[in-house]
């Protein structure tokens, strides 16, 4: 198939507008133009794309496949072209990062602070997904690493496990559960929780543990950080689960219990994810050294 990329921006604008005659005006084209280049996509497809009718089109599962790619192939090129400008203006290097809230949260901002400024030609576009969002972008080359916690089952990538850290339970000082010095998470459940935003890594991981058990937490507060969970919980709003890195760091400043979880789920190692096969540039395999020598990771090894 020889595809054009206006041709692709076209199907998208029909896929959007529901119809040949928007689309045509959203691209300047004549309708004419319009069904013509529709015939030879479908002709080169080898498939029918669009069902018409009389108050517009819909797309066929063929015609939705393409405007999944359609969209992946133009974002694409929209980073090709703000990657080539920032080498115009400069920069020699770009590195694409996926990571978990975890990650953004607790230890890049330090590791990112140290490699920018040992490598001031190099730019990171960071970037906070999901785990599932995470392996699909290494996989179909949206981002060049990934950071998760957790098992990672997908082929085509290459793990580096890098650190383990632990999600643990935080409490006020003179909870009922604050004299117990490990914790099931079942005993935890009735009391009021303070969680993560919705879309956070940790808030999707709890919600699909709460649907395998079958219950639910009653979440008195949603918020956006590890740091805005332990004041919650300082505050005596409820109590929360966070990650042990994050419980260590704000105990110092903050009046909290922790108190480690006995469930199997409650262990992470992180791992760094490239696609298999793919020859990384120096620059980005500094980081990777770099995020692999952070001290913190050391610390909580032996934690």
């Amino acid at each position: 198939m020889h595809i054009d990329l206006r041709d692709l921006r076209l199907f998208i604008h029909i896929a959007e507008s529901k119809s040949l005659t928007r689309a045509a005006e959203r691209s300047h084209l004549s309708l004419p133009a319009v069904s013509a280049r529709v015939k030879e996509l479908e002709a080169q497809a080898g498939v029918r794309l669009l069902y018409r009718a009389p108050r517009g089109v819909a797309l066929t599962p063929a015609g939705q496949t393409l405007l999944q790619h359609a969209r992946s192939i133009l974002a694409q090129v929209e980073h090709m072209k703000s990657d080539l400008q920032r080498y115009g203006e400069g920069v020699q290097g770009h590195i694409r990062l996926f990571a978990n809230t975890t990650a953004i949260t607790e230890f890049l901002p330090e590791v990112l602070a140290t490699f920018l400024a040992a490598n001031p030609q190099v730019d990171v576009d960071l970037q906070e997904r999901l785990t599932g969002e995470i392996i699909r972008g290494v996989l179909d080359g949206t981002t060049d690493l990934g950071i998760v916690s957790g098992p990672v089952g997908a082929d085509g990538l290459d793990k580096l496990h890098f650190s383990t850290d632990q999600l643990i339970l935080a409490l006020p000082p003179g909870h009922p559960l604050a004299a117990r010095e490990r914790l099931h998470f079942a005993e935890a459940m009735d009391y009021d929780y303070i969680g993560l935003h919705e879309g956070s890594t940790l808030a999707t991981f709890m919600d699909g543990l709460m649907q395998k058990t079958r219950h639910k937490l009653h979440i008195r507060v949603q918020v956006s950080n590890f740091e805005s969970v332990c004041r919650m919980v300082e505050a005596g709003v409820g109590i929360g689960i966070v990650p042990a890195s994050a419980a260590r760091r704000h105990s110092h400043t903050m009046k909290i219990v922790t108190r480690p979880l006995d469930e199997p789920w409650a262990l992470r190692e992180r791992y760094l994810l490239t696609r298999r096969g793919d020859s990384l540039p120096a620059f980005t395999q500094a980081l990777i050294d770099a995020i692999v020598a952070f001290p913190g990771h050391r610390d909580s090894r032996a934690a």
